[in-house]
């Protein structure tokens, strides 16, 4: 099998890490040469030619514009505009490359309407988006800068490179002397390509799960032996960033709002009808944009979503067993439910309240909630490392039927690892979800896509899960029967302060969606 060699990254200036790089193959991940090249061409995004070296060469938000093409005195309903976006760096001068990432959408505070913008990127330092006027009323544009391309090539570097920016707490625990007990912390992390993320020589504790095809790994213990592990937590984050890159990644310079035609659009009512919309199933596509919000009700371009009352809720859940599986996101959507649906009681598993893994249950009307965590890497308070499995692990558990409702996301914390990893992941989690489909069709597959955050930094980029979003969408575009819920869209283009963890209006729209497929209409 050829082996696909990432680009050693330059190590930072102050850091001997030039050692930080991976070999891993296609064989390794689990795809394809084939898929493996369909990937590089979906992630594939422009950037500076060579390595810059001087801030007053990268991309500047006080001096980027947007200008809207051919301004109008009204638009209808329906309308569309069309922005040019234009970067200058710090010398004012226009770049001529690409590679910014930018963010833009409609939106108008008091009416509680926005909707998503996609940037095209013309690679020359032009960027066009082209978006929908949905509502009556008024709107106005609003773009921002997130990062320049200098940061995104800074981000692609130190993501190819295993240079592990988080780390983890493994917590042992066993019998010491005269019947006491003794436990001891040490530092975990993930084992992948070549030596590893995290090289540490032959002093560790290896944990590899078959099925998987993975290894984590924890310092070896002073006084215990390995099989004593009993907790993991997070731990700290270590930055690779030298001098410089971290004036790239300063806050004056990232999630700026960039200057340009920042006025009131009049939006006059259009008699033509919008058609009727079908049910919500599988096997639709998702189009940009794939809603957006009115009254801070998100209204779906893809299929007839509703919103329901609880009431209707315990409903449509009604002999239903839902699996919740993922991060604190999809946790998220276990807790509305626990709000919502009537006679839907948490019950006592003994575990973390945040932590999980969690079930509730509805008895008159058979309803069964679970919500687990993923398995590691995973940054969450201490918890029992026999609650954390993979998910395709689960699935793989998971009889399936007609009752049978799986929804899964795992984004959020895959964003400090390498690419290759996550793909490996995804790959086993298509076979697992194949598997079932195979065994039972009738079961309900949802993926939930990952949600910008608040963070904008080297560690927790929305650059980094927009990638990881194309990863997952490409792997399972070609497998029928599943459910691809876009929620970027939905926290990208909401007036809310963007957070990983998104606000209640935001969750209760992402769960009346959810819920539109499990019951359409």
């Amino acid at each position: 099998m050829p082996q696909f060699l990432t680009p050693r990254p330059k190590p930072a200036s102050g850091n001997n890490n030039s050692n930080y790089y991976y070999a891993v193959s296609t064989l390794d991940m689990g795809i394809s040469d084939e898929e493996w090249e369909r990937l590089q061409k979906a992630l594939d995004w422009p950037g500076p030619d060579k390595e810059i070296n001087q801030l007053n060469l990268s991309t500047s938000p006080v001096h980027s514009t947007f200008s809207i093409v051919g301004l109008k005195n009204s638009y209808k309903v329906g309308d569309s505009i069309s922005i040019i976006i234009t970067a200058r760096d710090h010398n004012n001068n226009m770049k001529r490359y690409g590679g910014d990432f930018f963010k833009a959408k409609l939106f108008h505070s008091n009416l509680k309407a926005s909707v998503y913008g996609e940037v095209l990127d013309h690679r020359n330092g032009t960027y066009s988006v082209v978006l929908l006027v949905p509502w009556e009323g008024q709107a106005q544009v609003f773009v921002r800068l997130e990062h320049s391309s200098e940061v995104v090539q800074i981000l692609k570097k130190y993501r190819e490179s295993s240079f592990p920016r988080s780390h983890y707490n493994g917590h042992f625990e066993g019998p010491g002397p005269e019947n006491t007990r003794i436990s001891e912390v040490v530092e975990c992390n993930l084992k992948w390509g070549g030596d590893g993320s995290w090289s540490k020589g032959n002093c560790c504790c290896e944990y590899e799960d078959i099925k998987m095809g993975t290894v984590w790994q924890c310092e070896r213990p002073k006084k215990l032996s390995c099989d004593k592990l009993v907790h993991h937590s997070m731990g700290g984050f270590k930055s690779p960033l030298n001098a410089f890159e971290n004036q790239l990644f300063t806050k004056k310079l990232t999630n700026v709002a960039i200057s340009g035609d920042k006025i009131n659009l009049n939006v006059l009512p259009n008699t033509a009808g919008n058609g009727t919309m079908e049910r919500c199933r599988s096997g639709l596509k998702t189009p940009v944009p794939a809603g957006f919000y009115l009254k801070d009700v998100w209204k779906s371009f893809i299929c007839n979503t509703q919103q329901f009352n609880s009431p209707q809720m315990g409903n449509c859940l009604k002999n239903k067993i839902i699996y919740l599986l993922g991060d604190s996101t999809t946790r998220q959507w276990f807790e509305y439910l626990e709000r919502n649906v009537p006679g839907l009681t948490r019950m006592d598993l003994h575990t973390p309240r945040t932590g999980g893994p969690l079930m509730a249950v509805e008895m008159k009307n058979n309803i069964i909630v679970h919500w687990k965590p993923h398995g590691v890497p995973l940054r969450f308070y201490k918890m029992l490392i026999t609650d954390l499995h993979h998910i395709a692990n689960d699935i793989n558990e998971i009889a399936g039927d007609p009752h049978a409702v799986v929804v899964f996301t795992i984004f959020a914390h895959r964003v400090f690892h390498p690419i290759t990893f996550y793909i490996h992941e995804v790959a086993k989690i298509r076979q697992s979800v194949v598997a079932l489909l195979s065994r039972a069709p009738q079961t309900t597959v949802i993926i939930k896509s990952g949600n910008t955050a608040g963070r904008k930094n080297i560690f927790q980029s929305d650059w980094l899960t927009m990638q990881l979003n194309t990863v997952m969408r490409e792997m399972f575009r070609d497998v029928h029967g599943v459910i691809y819920l876009d929620v970027w869209q939905m926290t990208s283009c909401h007036y809310l302060h963007e957070n990983i963890h998104p606000g209640p209006v935001i969750v209760a729209n992402e769960v009346n969606l959810f819920l539109s497929y499990v019951c359409p209409i």
